[in-house]
């Protein structure tokens, strides 16, 4: 499942469908976020098929066991470290 703002996060970054699925079966959690409302959700960072880095938020939902892409996005150089650890404010 993909909410609409994932969709058009997607579109504006120009990120394909094939490239987050590439990044998430190929990514990390970096961030679990186990009290999110509705369901608990986690941000994935994973690599493109060119070594581009993405960021996934995905949200699970245990009922029906479907996964939902809640935010994708290609990560922002000043607020991550390596890409996986948040800047200092």
């Amino acid at each position: 499942r993909i909410t609409d703002h994932a969709d058009e996060e997607a579109q504006a970054d120009h990120l394909s469908f094939d490239k987050i699925f590439f990044s998430v079966l190929n990514g990390e959690i970096i961030e679990d976020y186990p009290t999110d409302k509705p369901y608990p959700s986690c941000l994935i960072y994973g690599e493109s098929f060119a070594g581009e880095p993405i960021h996934s938020v995905w949200a699970y939902n245990p009922e029906t066991e479907w996964a939902v892409l809640v935010r994708v996005y290609r990560p922002d150089p000043d607020r991550w470290l390596d890409w996986r650890i948040r800047r200092k404010k």
